[in-house]
């Protein structure tokens, strides 16, 4: 055990890159604005990525390895580009579940800070308002407690609102409507009123967006009873969660990383709904069932690179219903490995990954063979240097 977890100790750090490989996205945490700017990055989900940087004429490499975009095995990059469908980024797939939904049900509608003709504070709602109206794209004031009010007020009518937070640290300033009234009116009402609201917005750690625009909220909310959240890790479960958390008809709170917008993936044409309520197997292996979600999928993802190379295989697990847990594919997977790591971007006390290693121990104890380790990040404000902030995130 102890060589198994010094090799997935290979998460923490970030590596030295010397040279370019398509399965790894590579980008300086130290950048200017002007150099984001001149340069050009995609990143697809099928294990390819792309940035060439442009300073004074000629073109060089990043310095930092960052998560890449490696899905599963590598054999998914040719099964992705020889599949039917079309290639979508992160956000652009977000656009075209909720644009879906628009058309197919005239209920649903949308609200939130710079959702209208702007587009979004991450363009998921680019020209939405031209194509629907100021109406079902409704632009309101910088009032969260107030316009998650009114999303809520709008769903007890009949109305399905996808209510976006500009930043899901934000979120918080409304945590009482979220609480109190959106998690709690359809017990409360005796079952008069249903609240089919979606929640979603950009969250986690970013690059130096300091403390107050790095949270991760998913540890506050999720002890609200009434409530389901979901995190999206990829274009093609993006665009299929978003989609079923519109047809739920409970609170859905979807958490997008900040970093996962421009992730590329070829998703299909025809059209598909995932359930909110379910993992996904990334790799079947047999030593160790090791459970992530969002962001830090990829970076287990690169671990179990080192880890297949040591000789072990590693079970790799993107959860992505974060309440309610899928506790059958867990479970197998446990009774498989008899081993749990948990890697998670979350805070440490109190987070995902605390709730899960307790309903693990609560519900696979016996098929155990060694206690469960817990990879979270450290109990402090997200600094804003590059450098500190590094060290605070697994």
């Amino acid at each position: 055990m102890a060589t198994l977890f010094q090799g997935l100790g290979a998460v923490t750090p970030l590596f030295p890159s010397n040279s370019f490989e398509s399965t790894k996205f590579l980008l300086s945490s130290r950048r200017s604005l002007s150099e984001l700017k001149s340069g050009v990055f995609v990143v697809r989900s099928d294990a390819k990525a792309n940035q060439v940087l442009k300073s004074g004429g000629s073109t060089r490499k990043s310095e930092l390895l960052i998560p890449n975009a490696v899905a599963t095995q590598g054999s998914i990059s040719v099964a992705s580009a020889s599949k039917p469908g079309h290639e979508l980024l992160l956000f652009e797939a977000l656009r075209e579940g909720l644009e879906e939904e628009m058309e197919r049900d005239a209920t649903v509608c949308v609200m939130g800070e710079d959702v209208g003709h702007y587009g979004g504070s991450y363009k998921v709602t680019r020209n939405l308002a031209e194509k629907f109206g100021d109406l079902r794209v409704l632009d309101t004031p910088i009032a969260e407690n107030a316009f998650i009010g009114m999303g809520i007020g709008a769903a007890m009518t009949g109305l399905r609102p996808i209510i976006e937070g500009m930043n899901m640290g934000f979120l918080l300033l409304a945590f009482n409507q979220i609480s109190n009234n959106c998690g709690m009116l359809h017990y409360t009402s005796g079952g008069q009123f249903k609240i089919p609201v979606v929640i979603r917005g950009p969250g986690g750690v970013g690059r130096q967006l300091g403390a107050e625009h790095s949270q991760r909220l998913e540890s506050y909310f999720q002890s609200i009873p009434g409530i389901q959240m979901v995190a999206c890790s990829t274009p093609y479960n993006a665009k299929g969660l978003m989609k079923a958390a519109i047809r739920s008809d409970n609170l859905v709170i979807l958490f997008e990383h900040v970093l996962l917008y421009n992730l590329k993936e070829r998703i299909p044409y025809e059209e598909y709904v995932l359930s909110l309520e379910e993992a996904e197997m990334v790799r079947p292996g047999e030593h160790v069932t090791i459970l992530t979600y969002s962001r830090m999928r990829y970076h287990v993802m690169q671990a179990a690179k080192t880890l297949v190379n040591k000789g072990y295989d590693p079970e790799v697990i993107d959860i992505w219903s974060l309440k309610p847990f899928d506790l059958h594919t867990i479970g197998n997977s446990i009774k498989k490995t008899h081993r749990v790591l948990i890697v998670e971007e979350c805070m440490r006390t109190g987070g995902i990954g605390a709730s899960l290693t307790a309903a693990i121990n609560e519900n696979f104890h016996d098929y155990l063979d060694a206690p469960i380790i817990c990879l979270s990040s450290q109990d402090v404000p997200t600094p804003y240097a590059g450098t500190l902030e590094e060290w605070t995130v697994v």
